[in-house]
């Protein structure tokens, strides 16, 4: 018998992981990501440098770990960065619960002076909506 989850959105995760190629996740692994730049080099002190999705495509041809191997190989925060987290949800989690989680770890680091985020999100109508006043005097 499975062990039982411990979590009810992640299945499993790698955390604040020496960059390595990816090596230990499959190809098509849905989740969030996480890259992240030590600071200073040799301290246990990490800046958030971007935070993505992997594996929400109608048809995904790659997962976390292809997503992962673009930024190291050819992608825009090349060289900023060397440390991720991989945050693989479980299957049951749909295409819009993946994205609703992203846009909500990146509207609470938004306007954080001290993390410099390479991804920006406009807005999030659903938080927005669910975010008014009047929906807390019910």
């Amino acid at each position: 018998m499975p062990e039982p989850s411990q979590l009810r959105l992640i299945k499993r995760c790698l955390l604040f992981r020496k960059w390595d190629g990816a090596k230990l996740i499959p190809h098509i692994t849905r989740g969030v990501y996480v890259l992240y730049k030590q600071k200073p080099a040799g301290s246990k002190q990490f800046s958030v440098v971007y935070i993505g999705v992997a594996g929400v495509g109608r048809n995904p041809k790659r997962g976390i770990h292809g997503r992962l191997k673009h930024h190291a190989e050819r992608g825009s925060k090349k060289g900023k960065w060397g440390y991720y987290s991989a945050f693989e949800v479980h299957d049951n989690i749909t295409r819009d619960e993946i994205l609703e989680l992203e846009g909500l770890l990146l509207h609470i680091f938004r306007h954080d002076p001290r993390i410099k985020l390479q991804n920006r999100q406009l807005g999030l109508r659903r938080l927005k909506k669910v975010s008014r006043v009047e929906r807390w005097k019910q």
